[in-house]
């Protein structure tokens, strides 16, 4: 039988799912505690030896495809030309690229500017600035200034075509690694992420994921395809688009929701239509194809963040802001805890919802003046993921995905009549791995998420 291991090796713990890339079938499914600081390829090990004693078949390396955000995850830097054209276009791209956006700088770097960007601990630099046969005098300064810094991270370099290889040079003379791409922003109000955001993922692989000390040997970066938000996003995608070359159709616009102990993410897949599809009003065009992270939104590291964020929202009042700050500081103290009681549970699930609220209106909700918003009225299904939902029961998936279809003073097209659904067995990471060799499985998975047992409406 031809199986598939797809394995998501996190910070805290390792998830496996074994795939039968014939049907898209899920047949088993494992996690274990990420054996970080160890080597993280116990943990993948174990979790793939579990994969095979329960699926009935031997599992070689081959069979193996993993992501991970293990040791963090991919911390990005992005400097840029200018803060609302192209720095905000690398910001959005990064994102996309499954990074964790760590530092913006926009302008020609000051020597107090490269020791802001060291002090952020990037683990790679998206050097970006103005749009092809504009202005180059920027992008070239910052390339030299790189050139020069005490700074040692790789640099995707997807700025102004014209200047790109002048910059490649100033940056190579010292010895830094540098993959280009395609510029993000090749003309005003163009916004083109897929070639930096690949070449984000190729770096991801060659120079990030094996410099992390998290295994010894280079196996484990051999097996990691990217990292894991990244992946997910891919999984949107497929379940949005299908694979209708193999006669497997797509949803449509789509929204999901994962709440986790550090963040909140949010990936939507959207169609433009009428006007939307021939013209571009902003300054950095929209990416129909979208993840914003909320850094400071989480079920145990973030939980204070969702606290303030609801105060600032007037999602609460003041008692019962008072209340649940009590309750995130303890999760915050220990990020291990997992409630106990009805008074715990209800908690989690109140923390999860105001994080959910929070988080969709950050993602939908217009940047600023002139700016449209993302509208996602037409959207058919959300689906929402996180711990606090695949171990909730029905109410409390209820309560925490409530928003998406309800909030409509929060400032934002809140989806009409979408089909609700929990990826309770945590499959868009499988479903993002699967899609460059296994496109029909891969699309067949997708479709078991929101028809599935984990579905929320009739």
């Amino acid at each position: 039988m031809p199986v598939v291991a797809c394995v998501d090796v996190g910070s805290t713990f390792t998830k496996g799912v074994a795939v039968d890339t014939r049907t898209g079938a899920v047949l088993a499914t494992a996690s274990v505690p990420t054996t970080v600081p160890g080597d993280v390829l116990d943990g993948l090990h174990r979790v793939v030896e579990d994969l095979a004693g329960r699926a009935g078949t031997p599992l070689a390396a081959e069979h193996v495809l993993a992501c991970s955000s293990a040791g963090g995850g991919l911390r990005l830097a992005v400097v840029g030309y200018e803060r609302a054209v192209t720095a905000e276009a690398g910001h959005r791209v990064g994102l996309s690229a499954g990074a964790r956006v760590v530092h913006v700088h926009a302008g020609p770097l000051a020597p107090a500017d490269v020791r802001a960007l060291r002090a952020a601990a990037p683990d790679l630099v998206l050097l970006v600035g103005g749009t092809d046969g504009g202005n180059a005098e920027v992008l070239l300064h910052n390339a030299e200034r790189l050139a020069r810094a005490r700074i040692g991270v790789p640099v995707v370099l997807a700025g102004n075509a014209d200047a790109t290889p002048r910059a490649q040079e100033l940056l190579r003379a010292t010895g830094r690694r540098v993959v280009p791409a395609a510029n993000v922003l090749p003309r005003i109000g163009v916004l083109e992420p897929a070639g930096a955001r690949a070449a984000i993922r190729d770096a991801f692989l060659q120079h990030v994921i094996g410099g992390k000390g998290l295994s010894r040997g280079p196996t484990f970066a051999r097996l990691v395809r990217g990292p894991t938000p990244d992946v997910v996003l891919a999984g949107v995608e497929v379940l949005a688009d299908g694979a209708p070359d193999q006669g497997v159709p797509g949803l449509g616009d789509v929204l999901v929701v994962d709440v986790g102990g550090a963040t909140t993410d949010v990936y939507s897949v959207l169609t433009p239509e009428g006007e939307d599809a021939a013209l571009r009003k902003e300054v950095v065009a929209p990416l129909w194809r979208a993840r914003t992270v909320e850094g400071d939104l989480g079920m145990r590291w973030g939980a204070p963040g969702v606290v303030e964020a609801a105060v600032a929202e007037r999602l609460v009042g003041a008692g019962e802001a008072a209340r649940l700050h009590d309750a995130a500081q303890r999760r915050a103290e220990d990020v291990a805890m997992v409630p106990v009681t009805a008074e715990e549970t209800a908690e989690d699930a109140r923390l999860a919802e105001l994080a959910v609220t929070v988080a969709l209106r950050r993602h939908a909700r217009a940047a600023g003046p002139g700016s449209a918003g993302r509208d996602l009225r037409r959207v058919r299904a959300v689906v929402g993921s996180g711990g606090v939902l695949r171990h909730g029961g029905v109410a409390v998936r209820r309560q925490v995905l409530r928003p998406a279809t309800t909030d409509h003073a929060g400032g934002w097209r809140v989806p009409e009549s979408p089909a609700v659904a929990v990826d309770g067995r945590y499959l868009l990471f499988a479903v993002g791995l699967l899609a460059g060799d296994h496109p029909q499985a891969a699309a067949r998975l997708a479709h078991r998420i929101v028809t599935g047992r984990d579905t929320l409406t009739p």
